[in-house]
């Protein structure tokens, strides 16, 4: 098994996610540079966080037009595994391949916190391993996650949003959510199952000797969406 990490002009999380890949969760890992446009030979395909581009137009809207991710979306057709990460969220957004888009956060400020999640759901590979509430980092200007009512409605009614922020007894409530977001949602998965993104970053939680291991499970994943295709 190896997975793809994906970089960008302006990714910065990438050595968190190879790294978090390689030493804790023991799968193999390679960088892959955004101007490939194939990804033969990998399993799986972790976009990372960062500001790509600088963000200059808008969070992720000129890296989704980047040659891999077309065969980002043949993964993600494909029942593959893809995790995008914060910035990657924002990508898979903007590509199309989850809908709805990451906003300024409520505040206008850029939080760097950790903040707490529970997943919503644990019918998706990417939940399924979770339990309980896990404390997460967080670390973005723009992660207000927002769609229109019908979106959210479809998200919630087909069990698709795959975290939400609460507090740290597990209640989700306004005063959890540190950023605005729609229905207090920290993750969404696609309709398969296969395709993750979220805001927190897990990958920088996946080692007790670094404070953390709350992503670990997440992060995991990975093996289990293999294990169903």
């Amino acid at each position: 098994m190896k997975i793809a990490v994906v970089q960008f002009p302006g990714s910065n999380c990438d050595q968190d996610a190879l790294w978090s890949l390689r030493e804790d969760l023991g799968v193999q890992s390679e960088y892959v540079w955004h101007g490939e446009s194939s990804l033969a030979g990998f399993d799986g395909v972790f976009i990372p966080g960062g500001f790509t581009y600088g963000d200059y137009l808008r969070c992720g809207a000129i890296a989704a037009r980047s040659p891999v991710m077309a065969a980002v979306q043949e993964f993600a057709s494909a029942g593959r595994p893809v995790l995008g990460v914060c910035n990657g969220f924002q990508i898979l957004c903007e590509a199309g391949i989850l809908p709805g888009a990451l906003m300024p956060n409520l505040g206008e400020r850029f939080v760097c916190a950790t903040v707490h999640l529970a997943a919503a759901q644990h019918t998706s590979p990417w939940t399924a391993g979770v339990e309980g509430v896990l404390p997460i980092p967080i670390a973005h200007g723009e992660g207000r996650y927002l769609a229109d009512d019908t979106v959210l409605n479809r998200l919630e009614g087909e069990g698709l949003v795959a975290f939400r922020y609460c507090s740290e007894s597990g209640a989700v409530e306004e005063l959890a959510n540190p950023n605005g977001s729609a229905r207090n949602i920290a993750g969404i998965v696609n309709p398969a199952g296969n395709v993750l993104g979220m805001m927190p970053h897990p990958e920088r939680a996946t080692r007790k000797i670094l404070g953390s291991q709350p992503g670990l499970p997440i992060i995991a994943g990975f093996l289990r969406v293999l294990a169903t295709v």
